[in-house]
């Protein structure tokens, strides 16, 4: 029996790069898998359809994780699609690397709403849906221990992410890769 059999996992921003390379992992262990997508439909669909070739589950879910009634509505999907929520990986992120100087208030605000608001957005909509063994999996990245030139936003969003562990009612955290972190919490 694999890991994840009848398990029901949502992953943000898998149309492509590491939440696709997630998604297929989930499935290959037999999750369901809501697979999220901001832009690219033919992307989250081709995700769909390796899935569907190699025995799993998944369907495709249109949403902008920074507006509160699309994150509902990827939930939602979850629960509609396949009775239940076990696990929600928070991957969605985007990036725009540029001297302090010349970022805007508009890029500023775009990143962060993706970043971190999606984040928790997904997750407020997630926690009435998960059950004793839920997990939530935010995705960071190293970026904020290396703190490369032109990345001051960027690295930001990613540094919030992690400290922000733990800080749900009866959570509990486990570290692995210092890319992302597993947090999880009974009732």
């Amino acid at each position: 029996m694999s890991r994840l059999t009848s398990k029901v996992a949502v992953v943000t921003g898998a149309s492509k790069g590491i939440g696709a390379a997630i998604a297929k992992a989930f499935a290959a262990e037999g999750a369901a898998v809501v697979v999220n997508y901001a832009s690219s439909k033919s992307g989250a669909d081709d995700v769909v359809a390796a899935i569907a070739k190699s025995g799993g589950k998944a369907v495709a879910v249109r949403g902008d994780v920074s507006k509160p009634a699309d994150a509902q509505g990827i939930i939602e999907a979850a629960i509609k699609n396949y009775g239940r929520l076990d696990i929600l990986v928070n991957n969605s992120g985007v990036y725009e690397f540029a001297p302090i100087e010349a970022v805007t208030e508009e890029q500023f605000h775009r990143i962060f709403n993706i970043n971190v608001l999606g984040a928790i957005l997904m997750t407020q909509a997630a926690v009435k849906h998960l059950g004793e063994a839920g997990s939530i999996i935010n995705i960071g990245s190293g970026v904020s221990r290396i703190t490369p030139p032109n990345s001051t936003v960027y690295t930001g969003t990613k540094g919030l992410l992690t400290p922000s562990r733990g800080c749900l009612p009866g959570s509990s955290v486990q570290e692995g890769n210092p890319r992302q972190y597993h947090q999880s919490w009974s009732r």
